[in-house]
């Protein structure tokens, strides 16, 4: 005798598609048509999550070191997709990567879908880094350890010792909000994508109200673990410039005075910290020995990168190796 349906059965086979995004229709054999399949990242890849998330305008992209990058910021209605069809969509898309000999993923996640951290954590993504506005997770596909690249590791501060060549007094503040105060060269954080000399004619500007133009490097200090840079490590630079205003109007918010001070006086003083007292002399040598004894100037080169140029900092070189060339 034939069987009754079961519409129960039925029911819970639609809703439970309908939840994952599969298609509930069976064919008139019983068996289900296969899913619908879109190109993700120049293969194919079938469900109807993949299909929404493609239509919705994500677009992973491979990299050149055979990594995926997956940028949700790309979603046209990001309100609209929710966390299981996201979730179903990722855990395909990264069984397919493995399949094709991906090494990594790298999820960018605005702040605003925040909601979806948790969905990937759950597949195995870790933090790599946060911004104001977004963070970034991976997931290492590859064979052993992870070999991914940290995030940034230090921070870099920039001071500036604006010498006055004429007179032999070099520039000096004392900070506002320190327990000792002691004498040191204005200086700050150098901004993202900032270049190293013009960090520090901004900040001896901004501390001062003297404008200069940068010379040279006088010296690298590292220290690791720093506490006021939230535990990573920290490079300050001070550089060497030519002051071209002298009239001082310094900030009172940063700063508890500010003066021209006669470059011999600084490097005898007690009343300033080890690193400017160390670079009071050196400046002092070179001012009077001559610079090129102490300068570590500055050339610019083309990158390997088209457009890009980066700036190379070293001794300056007698014009007779400047302009070696290869002999044939």
């Amino acid at each position: 005798p034939a069987r009754c349906p079961r519409p129960r059965r039925r029911a819970m086979l639609g809703a439970w598609a309908l939840r994952w995004g599969l298609p509930a229709r069976r064919a008139r054999n019983g068996t289900r048509p296969p899913p619908a399949r879109v190109p993700l990242c120049g293969r194919r890849l079938g469900s109807r999550a993949a299909l929404s998330l493609a239509a919705a305008g994500l677009r992973p992209q491979l990299d050149k070191f055979g990594g995926v990058t997956v940028h949700l910021a790309q979603l046209h209605a990001p309100h609209s997709l929710d966390q299981v069809t996201f979730h179903r969509w990722l855990q395909e898309s990264v069984k397919q990567w493995r399949a094709e000999g991906r090494i990594a993923v790298w999820l960018h996640v605005p702040i605003l879908q925040s909601k979806f951290i948790a969905t990937a954590a759950l597949q195995g993504f870790t933090f790599h880094h946060a911004k104001s506005d977004s963070s970034t997770l991976t997931l290492w596909l590859g064979d052993g350890h992870s070999r991914l690249p940290g995030y940034a590791t230090h921070q870099l501060g920039v001071a500036g010792a604006a010498l006055d060549v004429d007179t032999g007094k070099v520039l000096v503040v004392q900070d506002k909000n320190k327990t000792t105060n002691a004498w040191k060269f204005p200086g700050g954080l150098s901004d993202p994508g900032e270049d190293i000399g013009n960090t520090a004619v901004r900040e001896v500007f901004e501390e001062t109200g003297i404008k200069s133009e940068f010379k040279s490097l006088l010296s690298v200090r590292q220290q690791h673990r720093h506490p006021g840079a939230f535990g990573i490590s920290d490079m300050y630079i001070i550089c060497r410039l030519q002051p071209s205003s002298f009239n001082i109007s310094f900030c009172q918010q940063e700063c508890l005075r500010c003066e021209w001070m006669d470059l011999e006086e600084l490097a005898k003083t007690k009343d300033t910290t080890p690193i400017t007292s160390s670079v009071a002399k050196l400046l002092l040598y070179g001012y009077r020995e001559g610079f090129d004894k102490i300068d570590i100037a500055m050339r610019e080169f083309p990158a390997v990168y088209t457009g890009l140029f980066y700036k190379l900092y070293h001794r300056e070189l007698p014009d007779t190796y400047k302009n070696m060339t290869e002999v044939s």
